[in-house]
């Protein structure tokens, strides 16, 4: 399916699986074949079929990246009322998931405005520690140019929950 045309669709469904669970899953290919999944809470997705990432902590996601750049991104709505409601109703009434399958860019320093829209993204918990520890220093971005998506899903309940699948 095409990223373009579902991507209101795709921001709204990362911002809300962020909200439940403050991370997607990137899966990558090893040197030898296998798998390999990584937690990414940093991603901002921002023109459509664009995305951008920080790179602080993946130890695995790089290596990975140097013979594979292709990636893919799950992310989910892991929301418990939303999924309670769903179930009770017996259909999604938006997408509970979508797979975004991409290419991976370079390691570059991040501009200023992704620092800025990284900083707003977690300013809610800048007053603990951890985020001291973890992201008040974050500095590079690898860049993902998105080729196409993949709607997750799950029978009768998914039927009609993307623009293109309507019928």
């Amino acid at each position: 399916m095409q990223v373009n045309e579902n991507w209101a669709e795709i921001k709204q469904l990362f911002r809300n699986a962020f909200r439940s669970s403050f991370h997607y899953a990137i899966a990558t290919v090893n040197e030898n074949g296998e798998p390999h999944i990584t937690p990414i809470g940093s991603l901002i997705l921002g023109k459509p079929g664009h995305g951008v990432y920080f790179e602080e902590f993946p130890s695995q996601l790089p290596r990975n990246l140097k013979t594979n750049q292709h990636v893919c991104v799950l992310a989910v709505n892991s929301d418990r009322w939303f999924w309670l409601k769903s179930l009770i109703r017996g259909r999604f009434a938006e997408p509970p998931a979508v797979r975004l399958y991409g290419t991976v860019g370079e390691v570059r320093p991040a501009t200023p405005k992704e620092i800025q829209l990284w900083q707003r993204r977690v300013k809610p918990v800048s007053f603990t520690k951890g985020h001291a520890m973890m992201w008040r220093q974050m500095s590079t971005v690898r860049d993902i140019a998105f080729s196409h998506m993949e709607p997750v899903r799950i029978g009768d309940m998914t039927h009609n929950t993307w623009n293109l699948l309507k019928s």
